[in-house]
């Protein structure tokens, strides 16, 4: 692996900081002693994004998430009130959701308790089978492509506790997130804050089941990068959680450039069979777009622009010739139609001051076809 996990940029090349005789794992431990090796772990840093990470294989474990916390009374009451007020500010009560790597349903009861429709992804049967027992829905699985239909969505809200940090691939999980969301889904999205690890020096905090170190900048890019506009990323638990509230990013609303398209087309034909010739001044791309998507080409004599270069030539695809300003007076046409962007007021006075008094002149504004005489 030498680019980086999450925006694709290449890593430096050497790494940042290496601890020599690191334990393999964190979990699943061995009931006996064994002569095991500790492993060199180097942790790089992308040249691109910045985002702070592991170049090894992942645990073999790495798609299960396993949590070894029960709640204390102080964390209990203090999701219960994160949680709740998300639910409350985004309308979320009796909505569906999701969450990912749901673990034995730890996130899930509480969830449930706050009233939600809530259901889990989980890849351990151990796990599921627990859930299960304690009346929670959850889903055996686990997301290996973008485009993986999570069962009994799509979904209103998702969660990902702690465990976007121990994936190979974050994108291709947050992106199949984004495919069963609903328009205007909304997630919280947490990890292990090392923006607070870099700032007391935790070394320990370094283990070989963490792939990836988010600091708010890198998490924010991650998520933007996988289609989610990001709310806010808040500082939680004693600064340990990095908590971000996300929206799934609205696909861009491109209806006005048709709706301007059809305006335009609309005002040019009908302004067009007033008079038997008419010339177009302007040789850049707009006028050429406009000369080809309107269907008006047959309709235009010639075109006239005042770069020499293009002069001689033939507008691309509509094959209309092109003449210099002069050309006006050797073939005078009945209208000219101007559509020169920021430069159409300057040749509107040329027009009105150097040529035939009885040439009507049109300009093509953003905004539409603005007659001018």
């Amino acid at each position: 692996m030498k680019r980086c996990r999450i925006c694709g940029s290449e890593l430096f090349d050497k790494p940042i900081l290496q601890f020599k005789n690191m334990p393999r794992n964190a979990q699943y431990l061995s009931s006996k002693i064994t002569k095991e090796r500790g492993i060199n772990l180097k942790i790089y840093e992308c040249s691109g994004c910045g985002l702070i990470q592991l170049k090894i294989k992942p645990v073999s474990y790495y798609k299960e998430s396993i949590r070894a916390i029960s709640f204390s009374e102080e964390m209990r009451t203090f999701r219960l009130n994160q949680l709740g007020n998300f639910i409350k500010e985004y309308d979320l009560f009796g909505k569906r959701a999701i969450e990912i790597g749901s673990g034995k349903g730890e996130y899930l009861s509480l969830l449930k308790e706050l009233g939600l429709d809530i259901y889990g992804l989980e890849y351990s049967s151990d796990s599921v089978n627990r859930c299960k027992k304690k009346g929670l829905k959850v889903i055996e699985g686990f997301v290996e492509k973008e485009d993986y239909v999570i069962p009994n969505g799509p979904f209103d809200a998702f969660f990902i506790f702690s465990f976007l940090e121990h994936l190979p691939d974050p994108n291709t999980v947050l992106r199949c997130i984004y495919r069963n969301l609903k328009e205007d889904g909304v997630g919280i999205v947490e990890v292990p804050n090392f923006d607070m690890i870099l700032k007391k020096g935790l070394f320990s905090e370094f283990m070989a089941d963490h792939l990836s170190y988010f600091t708010k900048k890198t998490l924010r890019i991650a998520l933007e990068l996988n289609g989610f506009d990001v709310i806010k990323i808040d500082e939680i638990w004693h600064e340990y959680i990095l908590s971000a509230i996300v929206r799934k990013r609205r696909r861009v609303d491109v209806s006005g450039f048709l709706k301007t398209k059809e305006k335009i087309e609309k005002q040019l034909k009908d302004y067009l069979r007033q008079f038997r010739r008419v010339a177009v001044w302007g040789a850049g791309h707009q006028a050429f777009a406009i000369l080809s998507l309107t269907g008006i080409a047959k309709r235009i004599s010639y075109v006239v622009d005042s770069a020499d270069f293009k002069q001689g030539k033939f507008t691309p695809l509509t094959h209309i010739p092109i003449h210099s300003p002069e050309y006006l007076r050797k073939d005078p046409v009945d209208a000219v139609i101007v559509m020169a962007g920021s430069y159409s007021d300057e040749i509107k006075e040329i027009l009105l001051s150097d040529y035939d008094k009885r040439m009507r002149i049109a300009i093509l504004r953003e905004s539409g076809l603005e007659i001018v005489r």
